[in-house]
């Protein structure tokens, strides 16, 4: 009987070189994408904070039939560089004030090269000695940067959302042991959407995340959580874990994580710190405070690629006792076949990270943190960090002082909300409606992004100040241009 051919008649054979290029290629290639990295960090400042094309524009442009032979590399890089990826949000821009900026660093750019190159995974050790010494070095450094106690470990994940659900995963198991029945967990209205995502990828239904509204300052409050916590143990109900925002995306708040604690330890619950944004702010003296209050928590989540200037995806979950998080997820619990994976299983003082987290296949994020760090050193991550405090204080007697403008929720964390309010009577709803128009107007310049959030039910226009590369005049010229947009808005709407 004719054996099968090992491949069809018509099927062209695998030539040498045919997915690598020559070294001469590689060089002249990898030389213009530095150069490409170069421009894009050196020009944050002479583009718009912010581009967007349509629908239709982008599929003109890139949905295109499955390339069926190559192309110039150094062409596509080009093309890439000029027409597509600069669609979207500058978050280094010194005058994006939107969301969570962020700024990225060259070192760390180059971590990510040569991670890629090097196909560095810090799973197990096994696979990644050196990657895993980096990462648990990072993890560690974090740890002293934020005044966490010896003792308290954890991992790299893709960013905040990833990080609140693996705590609170461990959570569940620590405080649940798997019954899921009654379960509990208690945050503000103003948490993160991603704590909402966390309980219901954790089995958890709507009805048992408890959103308390907060206090006058946007916090979660104490005493309605500990009424809340006594009238659900009464009711026979199984409260297990409450989450602390550490800068709310907001408006900045913090809520009292002291307090917080105290009510957690007498009800023997978990409580974790989502500090994604805020927690950084324990790097400085003004933070000295939160640096005290943050050991408290059983866990924390901190985002290097925000106010730690790293590219995305760079988070992190700390936990106080790092075995829980092997309790949830090491490997040896969740094998179906053990024999493929025994190979790679952590021997003697090895750790294997892929047994503390949801992943076994990882990236070498802490790289880049770990780069950046070495490069400038912790001292200039303090500096930068507090001169983003400074620039809103800034920001907030500015806007104290000028008659139409009126700041509503005061600077923390580096964000801060104001209203512009023009002379005489207004109504309350055409001055609602008018941030909005503002925010627009302001975006539409091409000169500064503001956007709006709500407080108190109520529109307003919100900044968040971080970029070590914003300087007070970059303020002073965007609340010169809410000036000019409310004004003209205001002209229009009496005409």
């Amino acid at each position: 009987m004719n054996q099968p051919s090992a491949q069809g008649s018509d099927a062209a054979p695998y030539r040498e070189g045919e997915l690598a290029l020559s070294a001469d290629r590689m060089r002249q290639t990898g030389h213009r994408a530095v150069d490409l990295v170069v421009e894009r960090l050196q020009d944050a400042a002479r583009h718009p904070p912010h581009a967007v094309a349509s629908p239709a524009d982008l599929a003109g442009l890139l949905h295109e039939p499955l390339p069926e032979q190559g192309a110039d590399l150094t062409a596509l890089l080009e093309h890439l560089a000029r027409d597509v990826l600069p669609l979207g949000i500058r978050f280094d821009h010194p005058r994006c004030f939107a969301f969570v900026p962020t700024t990225g660093n060259y070192p760390a750019v180059l971590a990510d090269l040569l991670s890629s190159a090097f196909l560095s995974v810090p799973g197990a050790w096994l696979v990644g000695s050196g990657p895993t010494r980096v990462e648990l070095t990072a993890v560690a450094w974090l740890r002293e940067l934020l005044g966490l106690p010896d003792g308290w470990g954890g991992l790299f994940v893709s960013g905040g959302s990833v990080a609140n659900l693996t705590a609170l995963a461990a959570a569940r198991d620590h405080r649940l042991a798997g019954v899921l029945a009654d379960a509990r967990l208690y945050c503000s209205t103003q948490a993160h959407p991603s704590i909402a995502r966390a309980a219901h990828l954790l089995g958890l239904d709507r009805s048992q995340l408890t959103a308390l509204e907060p206090d006058r300052a946007q916090r979660l409050d104490p005493r309605a959580l500990a009424a809340r916590l006594e009238a659900d143990l009464a009711a026979g109900l199984r409260p297990f874990a409450v989450v602390a925002t550490l800068g709310t995306t907001g408006t900045g708040a913090i809520d009292p994580l002291a307090e917080l604690a105290g009510i957690c330890r007498r009800h023997r619950l978990w409580l974790h710190a989502d500090g994604a944004h805020g927690a950084a702010v324990a790097l400085t003296d003004r933070g000295r405070e939160l640096r005290r209050a943050l050991g408290l928590a059983d866990s924390l989540t901190i985002d290097p690629h925000k106010w730690l200037f790293q590219p995305y995806e760079t988070g992190c979950v700390l936990v106080r006792d790092p075995e829980l998080l092997k309790h949830t997820f090491r490997m040896a619990r969740h094998h179906l076949d053990t024999g493929y994976l025994h190979p790679a299983e952590a021997q003697g003082d090895q750790i294997n990270l892929d047994d503390y987290g949801p992943q076994q296949s990882r990236g070498l994020r802490a790289l880049k943190l770990w780069l950046s760090l070495k490069t400038f050193g912790a001292a200039a991550f303090r500096r930068a960090v507090e001169h983003g405090l400074r620039l809103s204080d800034h920001a907030a007697a500015r806007i104290a002082a000028h008659s139409e403008l009126s700041l509503v929720t005061a600077p923390s964390v580096g964000i801060l909300t104001f209203r512009y309010r023009p002379p005489g009577t207004i109504d309350p709803r055409t001055l609602d409606e008018l941030q909005h128009t503002v925010s627009r107007a302001v975006c539409a310049t091409g000169e500064a992004m503001l956007l709006t959030t709500r407080v108190h039910g109520r529109p307003v226009l919100r900044m968040c100040t971080i970029n070590p590369a914003t300087g007070p005049a970059d303020i002073d010229a965007t609340l010169d241009l809410v000036l000019a947009a409310g004004r003209s808005a205001s002209r229009a709407s009496e005409d």
